[in-house]
């Protein structure tokens, strides 16, 4: 397995969010997202490695260090410093009660321009294809080759994380709080962004060996067909399955107790995100090796 784990010293560490009631969670965290990069990196061919180092070589931006697993956390910091324009980008509210994908895109509104521009209304499946063509096309400026770059290797994690193709008028869980025992608690999307990651292995490095060894090549050949729309209405039903089988009610109630998880809970939501991050890595690796295939990128 290629090693490719430069920044996990200075990015590695994530919070359980135990604490957390924010809104704004951050799917999978900076660690899952470093593990389905690493996986990504793992599958992509020699050439794909080659044009995305060239592409981050011409990248200056400082919100995160410069190599390849630690810009997967970069669309993250930057929403974080303030460009709140990009937040629905980063999942699509499916909802429990009216599972209607279009509707939970606002119709997957057309590319006017770069697809780094908006509009603010738009979901991950929607953009996904934008900045996979982006990559793809000779045409494309080099600066917007970059973002669409940072962009997929973030995105196609975050549509994996249930919680991000899926919505219980509850703000993807995030209003849903559960007791962890003693005085922890958290959200159920902080849940399932970091808390579950971290329980499956608390290194980065660690697990990604891990999962990479368990993926088959039957694995990546079924793992490989679909679209994001296919691969958000897989997350949609593990959500359904696993994260919302839980004694809530639709909406958010901001005097609810802490609930606690059910028995066996715990480990379900162990093997969906083992198998999800797998998924991400193979896919991700996928649709950069198509996007880049042919394409020559400056020097």
């Amino acid at each position: 397995m290629p090693k490719y784990f430069p920044a996990f010293a200075l990015t590695g560490a994530i919070l359980l969010g135990v604490a957390s009631t924010s809104t704004q969670a951050l799917a999978w965290g900076r660690e899952g997202h470093q593990v389905v990069a690493a996986l990504a990196w793992d599958y992509l061919t020699p050439d794909a490695r080659q044009k995305i180092d060239l592409i981050l070589k011409q990248d200056k931006d400082t919100l995160t260090p410069p190599d390849f697993l630690s810009r997967s956390t970069w669309p993250d910091a930057w929403r974080a410093a303030g460009h709140k324009e990009t937040t629905e980008w980063h999942f699509v509210d499916i909802e429990l009660d009216h599972p209607d994908l279009a509707q939970a895109c606002y119709n997957f509104p057309q590319q006017t321009g770069l697809a780094s521009s908006g509009p603010a209304k738009d979901c991950v499946v929607n953009k996904i294809p934008q900045f996979a063509n982006e990559l793809k096309d000779p045409k494309t400026p080099p600066a917007e080759r970059v973002l669409a770059l940072k962009y997929l290797v973030h995105f196609i994690g975050d549509l994996h994380q249930p919680l991000h193709a899926a919505d219980n008028h509850d703000k993807g869980g995030n209003c849903v709080r559960l007791s962890l025992g003693g005085p922890r608690t958290t959200n159920l999307h902080s849940y399932w962004d970091t808390a579950i990651v971290s329980e499956l292995d608390p290194s980065p490095a660690s697990l990604a060996d891990k999962l990479f060894m368990q993926i088959t090549y039957d694995d990546k050949q079924a793992w490989q067909q679909g679209t994001a729309a296919d691969w958000a209405q897989e997350s949609f039903s593990l959500a359904q399955k696993y994260a919302y089988q839980l004694p809530v009610k639709p909406g958010c109630d901001p005097d609810s107790a802490p609930i606690e998880l059910p028995p066996g809970y715990d480990a379900a939501a162990q093997s969906v995100a083992r198998q999800q991050l797998m998924k991400a890595g193979v896919r991700l690796a996928y649709v950069l090796n198509n996007a880049l295939s042919g394409t020559k990128t400056e020097q």
